[in-house]
């Protein structure tokens, strides 16, 4: 559970840094344009489809929102989709990205869906995609994903001022055994964290996700939201 927070974490960075460069180059039809290159860039990295309802750039005021973002499982994982998310809005800090520097000011994150498959040869999708959970041997603080987010961005993150984070519900399916099948909300809504800097400090959220879940994630992975934060 902790890599599905941090894959989340880097993918919002990866989106944040593309926009920033698209803008230089799209300036005059930004917004239509951006969120076809956004969904593709995504297409080639994971190989699953995205689809996005839209997609704004502020040209007067430093802020990139998504809305209806969907990114769909590929062949083999059924006709669900992966991640269901309502909305991502982000603030930034201008003078930071010149300095080649993420410093959020405030985000605003709504999991909407999430949709964990098993397929028929009993491959699970996180799993698939690399988001395997942290065994206890590689919890050291100072591997907190900033590296990552490095690498794949150019950029050093310096933290989110603000994060305010709702997650509606989550859902195993299973696809060989659909009696395995559950559902489970998880009704998280506008829960606020300041001065993220690293994964660790997302336990707060770890924490109220273990309650709300009702074991789910164990149940699914044989390991608890707040294993990787012990």
């Amino acid at each position: 559970m902790k890599r599905f927070l941090k894959w989340l974490l880097i993918s919002l960075a990866v989106l944040f840094v593309l926009a920033i460069v698209g803008l230089v180059i799209l300036y005059q039809s930004r917004d239509a344009i951006m969120g076809r290159l956004v969904a593709r860039t995504i297409r080639e990295q994971t190989g699953m489809e995205a689809e996005i309802g839209s997609f704004h750039f502020g040209l007067r005021e430093p802020v990139v929102s998504i809305k209806d973002f969907k990114l769909r499982n590929p062949a083999g994982f059924g006709d669900t989709p992966f991640l269901v998310i309502p909305e991502v809005l982000v603030e930034y800090d201008p003078v930071a990205l010149q300095q080649k520097k993420i410093h959020l000011i405030r985000v605003r994150f709504n999991l909407g869906e999430l949709d964990i498959v098993k397929n028929a040869a009993g491959k699970t999708n996180l799993l698939e995609f690399g988001l395997a959970l942290p065994n206890k041997e590689s919890k050291e603080k100072k591997d907190s994903g900033l590296a990552e987010i490095k690498k794949r961005t150019g950029q050093d993150f310096e933290g989110v001022d603000e994060l305010t984070v709702s997650i509606g519900t989550a859902r195993f399916i299973d696809l060989k055994n659909p009696q395995n099948n559950r559902e489970q909300k998880i009704g998280i809504e506008n829960w606020k964290l300041k001065n993220v800097k690293t994964l660790y400090d997302l336990g707060a959220l770890a924490l109220l996700l273990s309650l709300r879940s009702d074991g789910f994630f164990k149940d699914v992975f044989g390991a608890s939201v707040l294993d990787g934060w012990k």
